[in-house]
């Protein structure tokens, strides 16, 4: 089945790339890969990058296509562009090495198409690179990001520039194939391979994201040692990691969704090795026989694994950030006006 659902019926809307795409589609990967063997590795991003976004190709168009080229081969049927189909030709004249890094560079990071990868990028450098780009720019990027993402981004940029894009935005109709390509790529050359690594992790979020998946038992020597050589970064380290044990402090809502969500063979463990604190919140959000269920089973369970009570604490310590994430909970830190939401 196509990945893409575009029906591509007008020969005249193809840009060039497009159309050396599809006439590759239309020969075969046998045909092809000796003919993409003689491009360079540009020819070859340009091409693949069009025919990964090429969708379904009606019959009408590939025989005008094919006539244009020559009388000889003229035919009809349909070819679908895909990331399958470009994989699969790419594998039949390039190393997998390469494979893997020109399908990198059209998909992006774990699949993620140039406006979910902006999506992710810190608002404040977004902000500062729009305020470069004309506002018809600045209403299309702002019309595919993540809303929640334009949400922030929008307050941040000169008022004029934002009722100028306010303007276009609500203007915007079918943006050309060839333009949104020629602006997605851009926006990937010119922001996110420059900029994005660097700006959407914050160093401090990034280790402490770290410590929270190391073992606990050489976790404190490492805290330790961090605390002795930078005190202060290890304190805003420590207040950023979020372990098992804060689940606790969810509120009663989000507790109860979490532990209605775990399997209960997971809670066993991971309650297993837990303070009695941690485990009592938990099971005070189950009904009175499955909490009395759950409390007996992990009373007479015999001796686990630590790597094993471990694992089944991580994995509930994702699911909870998965559900924050989703919106199904709320995760936060602090009390009082200093709460801070970081999920």
């Amino acid at each position: 089945m196509a990945s893409n659902a575009i029906v591509r019926d007008n020969y005249m809307a193809l840009t060039g790339p497009e159309k050396a795409s599809i006439m590759f589609l239309a020969l075969g990967e046998k045909r092809a890969a000796p003919l993409l063997e003689r491009f360079d590795e540009d020819e070859i991003r340009m091409v693949t990058r069009a025919m990964s976004g090429l969708g379904n190709i009606t019959a009408s168009v590939l025989e005008e296509l094919i006539n244009r080229f020559t009388e000889q081969f003229a035919r009809g049927g349909s070819v679908v562009g895909s990331y399958e189909s470009t994989e699969r030709m790419l594998r039949a004249f390039l190393p997998l090495e390469k494979v893997g890094e020109i399908m990198t560079y059209i998909r992006g990071p774990a699949g993620r198409t140039t406006w979910e990868k902006l999506s992710s990028v810190n608002e404040h450098l977004l902000a500062k690179y729009l305020m470069g780009e004309h506002p018809q720019t600045v209403a299309v990027v702002l019309s595919k990001l993540n809303p929640e993402h334009s949400a922030k981004v929008l307050p941040l940029l000169p008022r004029s520039l934002i009722r100028s894009a306010m303007r276009r935005i609500v203007k915007l109709q079918s943006i050309p194939q060839e333009v949104m390509s020629d602006i997605e790529e851009v926006m990937h050359k010119e922001l996110m391979l420059n900029y994005a690594l660097a700006a959407t992790t914050d160093s401090h979020e990034q280790l402490a994201e770290i410590f929270n998946r190391t073992d606990p038992k050489a976790l404190d020597v490492f805290i330790e040692d961090f605390e002795a050589d930078m005190p202060d970064a290890a304190a805003l380290v420590k207040q950023l990691m979020f372990t098992f044990d804060d689940l606790v402090d969810l509120d009663t809502v989000s507790l109860g969704v979490l532990v209605r969500s775990c399997d209960t063979d997971t809670l066993v463990y991971a309650l297993k090795g837990s303070k009695d604190k941690v485990r009592d919140a938990f099971i005070g959000q189950m009904s009175e026989r499955a909490g009395a269920i759950l409390r007996d089973s992990i009373e007479t369970m015999g001796p686990v694994l630590a790597r094993d009570v471990e694992q089944a604490k991580n994995a509930i310590l994702q699911k909870a950030k998965n559900l924050a994430e989703a919106g199904a909970i709320v995760i936060q830190r602090g009390d009082g006006a200093d709460s801070q939401v970081i999920y």
